[in-house]
């Protein structure tokens, strides 16, 4: 089993190393597909990324055709989008082979054909109606974690330093 976090040609570097950090915390594959609209040495990207990208497994895919084709069909491929009528805490995550919750690129989101072609597979994170849409890395956040709650944690702990008796009833 396991997760992949699917960037479609992102295009701001903080974000993309802000989620490759998160994707390192809880030990997500990121997948990149290209074009991406900065370099991968870019400094922004490193420096939100902190010291974790040893940690972390990324693939590059040329563009979102050879990704779709490879694992346009896949069980657990979620399509994260604010055009979609069902909400992200509806789906149902299994630890069973491979997840990949999918985001588009920062002004666009995923392309409308992808979209279309794969409605069944298209989630939201619920907002207000007015507003456009949430920061990208959290809303790769918000996605993870409720996989990680459904799939318990998965080879996760807790690392609290704190004895009980050091918080206050």
């Amino acid at each position: 089993m396991s997760l992949h976090i699917v960037l479609f040609e992102p295009e701001i570097p903080q974000n993309t190393g802000n989620i490759a950090r998160t994707c390192a915390v809880i030990g997500a594959k990121l997948d990149l597909v290209y074009p991406i609209g900065f370099s991968l040495d870019e400094k922004h990207l490193k420096r939100a990324g902190l010291d974790y990208w040893s940690q972390l497994e990324i693939t590059k895919w040329k563009d979102i055709a050879q990704f779709m084709e490879i694992h346009g069909q896949e069980k657990q491929l979620f399509l994260y989008t604010t055009k979609a009528p069902k909400s992200y805490h509806k789906v149902i995550y299994t630890s069973e082979g491979d997840t990949y919750l999918v985001f588009g690129k920062e002004s666009a989101g995923i392309p409308e054909e992808v979209l279309v072609e794969h409605k069944e597979n298209c989630v939201r994170i619920p907002m207000r109606p007015a507003l456009r849409s949430l920061n990208l890395s959290n809303s790769v956040a918000i996605a993870a974690y409720e996989y990680l709650r459904q799939t318990d944690f998965i080879g996760l702990q807790g690392q609290g330093q704190l004895h009980h008796s050091h918080w206050k009833d």
